[in-house]
């Protein structure tokens, strides 16, 4: 099948692979190469270095020009195919496949509609998520419902591992998709149910608001791990201003109501520290510090830099990012 290929991130790179291995005839549309890191030097887009290094054809525009959407249709795609592509796509390109474009979006339709699916699905504490392909339109991520599968989280998933078990979820999702469109079966069912929405993040969402239960917290934990992760700025005590981040932590003792939260409750030897939330505590057992390398929280003890009572800023001043966003 001749399939047109709409990704940039290194999880598109991932479906590529799959597609090229599988002896798809491909024409990839990436993102343009952007700086990177500290010495801001330009970076290729994963999928533009797996087309090279494998000769498949590729084009990296600024902008759909008349010239742009020409090369796409002289390619003649049977199927058009958009993973983590970062752009809007439009309506004179995603129809110009033979059965149109379909996106991988990871999350049951119509939850979670947005950049961030899998970070708020867990921000949420859902029990189940998964993998949609749906049929692109103008409006973000409505299309009808081609194939579709579902999946348990586990207490213990973060996005990072989230992500790992959605990715093979996914390929299998896409395939189910064009085997449909090889059998010339290309019925799509509506999204049905109420939508919900899972805007882009923002460094500054992940600050601790300890008003809230220890199970709230840990799933922004969850939501937020490995980016842009969880923190808080200690308030009272010897590191009083220093900003801290959360890198392992569990709820503990989910039934307690607590009069003060944010303190340091307890230290626990050779494990690390408890924080009083509204309900339940929060046990954390790896930190990093201000302008500091991650190191466990017991280490972090030893060097004197927090105590009992000490107390992190109850709440924060500027995050937008709710425990459930519906719009």
């Amino acid at each position: 099948m001749k399939i047109l290929f709409f990704g940039t991130a290194s999880i598109s790179k991932v479906y590529l692979e799959h597609l090229h291995k599988s002896g798809h005839d491909i024409f990839c549309v990436t993102m343009p190469d952007k700086p990177a890191s500290r010495g801001q030097k330009l970076t290729a887009p994963a999928v533009k270095t797996f087309a090279s290094e494998n000769n498949i054809p590729f084009i990296q525009p600024e902008k759909f020009t008349p010239e742009t959407i020409e090369r796409i249709q002289n390619f003649g795609a049977d199927a058009g195919i958009a993973v983590s592509y970062g752009r809007l796509i439009p309506r004179s390109v995603f129809l110009l496949p033979r059965y149109k474009t379909f996106n991988i979006h990871f999350s049951l339709l119509p939850k979670y509609r947005g950049a961030a699916p899998v970070q708020y699905a867990l921000l949420n504490g859902e029990t189940e998520t998964g993998v949609s392909a749906f049929y692109l339109e103008e409006t973000l991520d409505t299309g009808a419902i081609i194939a579709q599968e579902k999946m348990p989280i586990d207490i213990k998933d973060t996005a990072e591992t989230l992500f790992d078990k959605l990715v093979p979820l996914g390929i299998g999702v896409m395939n189910a998709a064009l085997s449909r469109f090889g059998s010339g079966e290309l019925n799509a069912v509506p999204q049905q149910g109420e939508p919900s929405y899972a805007p882009a993040l923002k460094k500054e969402d992940g600050q601790i608001d300890w008003r809230k239960s220890a199970g709230d917290i840990y799933n922004r934990f969850r939501g937020f791990y490995p980016w842009p992760g969880v923190y808080s700025v200690i308030s009272k005590g010897k590191s009083e201003g220093k900003r801290i981040k959360f890198i392992e932590m569990e709820a503990v003792e989910n039934n307690t109501v607590n009069d003060e939260p944010g303190k340091v409750f307890k230290i626990e030897k050779h494990k690390g520290f408890t924080v009083t939330c509204s309900a339940g505590k929060i046990l954390v057992s790896k930190v990093q510090p201000e302008n500091k390398p991650v190191m466990s929280a017991w280490d972090f003890i030893q060097g004197g830099q927090i105590s009992e009572g000490d107390c992190f800023c109850g709440h924060p001043r500027n995050s937008q990012t709710g425990i459930r966003v519906s719009l």
